[in-house]
């Protein structure tokens, strides 16, 4: 499940003033629509924050990325993260691999 942080002291937009943190708890507990105190411009989602990096990769590399890009039926970097998550996955469990096999 993503996680997204909002600040401490969350401040109601109907009127002037914050909402406590137990106020605001109680009301989401009890299935209330909180999102009309919750400032979504400046929300974040922990370690999903983007970094932009720059890769070189030889000409058939690109070709072969692109036609299975086209295949799935997604962009080149969208092929390109998919794999290398499913990568660093299995290196984080390095017997989940195997048991597949």
């Amino acid at each position: 499940m993503n996680r997204v942080e909002i600040p401490c002291g969350v401040q109601e937009r109907k009127k002037s003033g914050f909402m406590k943190a137990q106020k605001f708890d109680e009301k989401f507990d009890r299935g209330e629509d909180v999102t009309p105190f919750l400032d979504l411009e400046h929300a974040r989602r922990p370690e999903l924050e983007q970094k932009r990096v720059n890769v070189d990769f030889p000409a058939w590399m690109i070709e072969s990325l692109d036609r299975e890009a086209r295949r799935r039926g997604v962009t080149r970097q969208s092929i390109i993260k998919m794999w290398l998550a499913d990568k660093l996955k299995e290196s984080l469990n390095p017997g989940s691999a195997e048991q597949r096999e």
